[in-house]
């Protein structure tokens, strides 16, 4: 029966192949991501789940987006 140390190394080494391993979305090539997830996109829409910004949304998330992008420590701006 293995000690302790053992058990460590071996759940050790399991880790780093795990990290370093090619598998998942996020290891493969962008391109293939691109085709999947407009696979998936498209099939959303189809049924119907996909949310579609109307103008009043996408405003919003655009001024959103906008005051997240200049933030610094001098200004606050809760508007």
């Amino acid at each position: 029966m293995p000690n302790n140390s053992d058990n460590q190394q071996d759940s050790e080494s399991r880790g780093q192949r795990q990290a370093t391993s090619r598998r998942g979305f996020a290891s493969m090539d962008p391109e293939r991501q691109r085709q999947i997830a407009s696979r998936g996109g498209k099939a959303a829409h189809a049924s119907g789940n996909a949310h579609q910004f109307n103008a009043t949304e996408a405003r919003e998330a655009g001024r959103k987006g906008g005051l997240a992008g200049r933030r610094n420590s001098n200004s606050s701006q809760d508007s």
